[in-house]
């Protein structure tokens, strides 16, 4: 029989506790996979919230339709950890999450395992990245944790990201690209982000390292609204867990809009295509310090 739930916000990394294992709700090879949602849940502690983990795709929009039904998640926080994806659907998808009222952060759900029953924590080193920083500006509350990595880059054709310099692009490409670059510049003044945002991400092309915005970054265009965890992720007053710490791993990975040319009243399934993570985002974990 397990013991009561109870929740703590870990400073960053994977939660150790002694006598205990620690299970993170992420891994590298989650983020590579489509987006999946899961409820986290704490009581007596806490509300618990949502996990996100994975590439926002055609199907995320649907997928997060089904996992909200019957369910009441008006007001709760969604936890994020992803690698972006496709552009259309990520707005789509963040257009619901307003809709619901929803407050957003960056990290991991960890479920610990003691003698004295399981614990529900979020690990804050954590990665939100293209497409995902747009998903976390969508909370009507928003806080990004010290330790997590929130990193920006330009939208691009899927198929050609890998070596974007060589590709041929047509005008019908060129098309797509400036017409999603209008959809997402709307959609970020929708959510009050500023400006700042959007050029910022839309500096730094496909052959380049994604920027990783600084705390005044994140400020300055709007992503955060709050630094007190508390406000999206009530702590039950117990101590804060010993973490392990992760090493940082840079990223090449771009998720962009295809040439698949919908228009915004179609289905989100048939609005875009998104590029296959073929290089792992995040870190692994290191071993427990002696």
């Amino acid at each position: 029989m397990l013991g009561a739930t109870a929740l703590c916000i870990a400073l960053s990394g994977i939660v150790a506790t002694p006598g205990g294992s620690a299970q993170a709700g992420g891994s590298l090879e989650e983020r590579k996979l489509p987006m999946r949602f899961t409820w986290v849940a704490c009581q007596p502690d806490c509300r618990g919230w949502i996990s996100a983990i994975g590439i926002v795709t055609a199907d995320s929009p649907t997928d997060f339709d089904n996992f909200i039904r019957g369910r009441e998640l008006g007001g709760a926080t969604i936890v994020l950890d992803s690698s972006g994806g496709s552009v259309n659907d990520s707005i789509t998808l963040g257009r619901h999450f307003r809709k619901l009222g929803l407050m957003t952060t960056v990290g991991t759900s960890i479920q610990t395992h003691t003698a004295q029953g399981d614990r529900a924590s979020v690990a804050s080193e954590a990665y939100c990245e293209s497409m995902c920083v747009f998903l976390l500006l969508s909370g009507k509350t928003r806080y990004v944790p010290e330790a997590a990595h929130v990193r920006v880059h330009q939208i691009w054709m899927g198929d050609r990201a890998d070596d974007a310099k060589a590709a041929s692009y047509s005008a019908q490409d060129l098309m797509i690209v400036e017409r999603d670059i209008g959809r997402l510049a709307k959609y970020t003044f929708d959510m009050g982000g500023a400006g700042d945002l959007l050029s910022l991400s839309l500096n730094v092309p496909p052959w380049e390292e994604l920027h990783e915005l600084s705390r005044e970054e994140l400020r300055l265009t709007n992503l955060v609204t709050t630094d007190m965890v508390a406000e999206v992720l009530p702590p039950t007053g117990g101590s804060v867990l010993p973490t392990v710490a992760l090493t940082a791993k840079p990223t090449k990975d771009r998720f962009v809009s295809s040439t698949v040319d919908a228009e915004e009243n179609r289905p989100s399934a048939k609005s875009t295509k998104t590029a296959e993570a073929v290089v792992p985002t995040g870190g692994a974990a290191a071993a427990p310090a002696q």
